[in-house]
């Protein structure tokens, strides 16, 4: 059951952690973090209780997050407690209410969250993120930030180490084979099919994250001038790029479960109408989620998973540790662990989740190196295809908007 801590009472700014190095406490820039200062950091953090603000839709995401919970407690003396939330906007939601109330460092009711996107964007804007700390990290030197550049760049937003990166995603497509045997290999082939197969397909309704990634996608294949997408949305590019999306999903719309009146909530309810056979493909946004369904028993092993030939939108998730955090420095040794060989390998694990690795295996040692399994599985994408860039983040609220305004009602 999630825990959300009691509001503290007021306390001096640097709540008894003036042992530590001020370039960890307060965020500021350094070119190397030291040995004797990360230790400075882990002395401090132990005994320290983090509240984990993360979303908790996931059997597996959420047994992950109790195994780190039992790691950094024996490991560094840390109390986790993950505080199960459905929508990361609340979070930021509370924490700007919190600063409009004055409270200051170490008197706030969230550690770590867990972000990307929109809401990194929006707590940033708002100076509502400590930092910047996150490669001062040491494992961040392990980070494939030139193979995976969004590491450093959430959704055309440069993360100027306020945030760490724990996890990778890009677009996916999932079917059973025996129903489809030549899968769509771009949004048209998509619509192609869909008029071939009226009924059989469909997407979560927005402001699903799945429904809107399904959305961007559109998108990004059919904006006429796709390099404004990666700037600050205006009312003249809304309107001079999405109008060949529009137009694409009012074709599509007629030809979806429903006719297009009715979407699914989300992804899950998606993904079993696919395995019940009454659509042909699910999406997701982690590669290895078929892969997982299926060593659970909840899909066939001729269920296949693909991106398109020219790329599909992918992303990195991260944590944030918010302005007024009570527990930096611990929220600080957690995003450590979460970068370490053995948090990322077992993550990437099928088995356990599934999420793709933000680590460079060329950093590593053999041993780290076999802790990731090399053996393709059934279910996994054969043939990764190339991550196209999320658009900036202020494209978002205005996408979903019009999305309603056409689709509801």
């Amino acid at each position: 059951m999630s825990q959300t801590p009691p509001l503290p009472r007021r306390r001096q700014l640097v709540l008894g952690l003036t042992a530590a190095p001020a370039a960890l406490w307060l965020g500021q820039p350094r070119a190397q973090t030291t040995a004797d200062a990360w230790a400075a950091v882990e002395r401090s953090a132990r005994g320290q209780t983090v509240f984990w603000n993360a979303w908790a839709g996931s059997a597996q995401t959420n047994a992950y997050i109790q195994w780190v919970a039992t790691q950094v407690k024996a490991q560094f003396g840390i109390e986790l407690q993950h505080v199960k939330i459905n929508d990361t906007a609340d979070v930021v939601q509370r924490v700007r209410a919190e600063k409009a109330a004055g409270r200051a460092l170490g008197e706030g009711t969230v550690d770590l969250v867990w972000i990307n996107g929109e809401n990194f964007a929006a707590m940033k804007r708002e100076g509502l993120l400590f930092g910047p700390w996150a490669e001062n990290l040491p494992n961040f030197r392990l980070v494939d930030v030139a193979g995976k550049p969004t590491t450093r760049n959430d959704f055309s937003v440069p993360t100027d180490g306020m945030e760490s990166p724990w996890g990778m995603a890009q677009f996916t497509l999932m079917a059973d084979s025996r129903r489809l045997s030549d899968p769509p290999r771009s949004m048209q082939a998509l619509l192609a099919l869909a008029r071939s197969q009226p009924g059989r397909i469909t997407y979560p309704r927005l402001p699903d994250f799945h429904g809107t990634t399904f959305v961007k996608q559109a998108l990004v294949e059919l904006a006429p001038e796709p390099g404004l997408l990666a700037r600050p949305v205006t009312d003249a590019a809304l309107a001079s790029q999405t109008a060949p999306l529009w137009k694409y999903l009012e074709a599509l719309r007629p030809h979806l479960w429903r006719q297009g009146r009715q979407f699914p909530q989300n992804a899950a309810a998606v993904r079993q109408m696919m395995a019940d056979g009454e659509l042909l493909l699910a999406i997701t946004f982690n590669p290895n989620e078929a892969a997982n369904e299926i060593a659970a028993r909840r899909l066939p092993p001729t269920v296949i998973s693909w991106q398109f030939d020219k790329g599909t939108i992918g992303n990195t998730h991260f944590v944030a540790i918010p302005y007024n955090a009570r527990s930096a420095p611990a929220a600080q040794v957690v995003a450590n662990f979460l970068l370490s060989p053995a948090a990322q390998a077992r993550k990437a694990d099928i088995a356990h989740w599934g999420d793709p690795t933000v680590l460079d295996l060329g950093k590593l040692g053999a041993p780290e190196r076999a802790l990731f399994g090399s053996r393709p599985l059934p279910g996994q994408v054969k043939a990764p295809a190339p991550t196209l860039p999320e658009p900036h983040a202020s494209w978002v609220d205005p996408l979903e908007r019009e999305w309603a305004r056409r689709h509801v009602g």
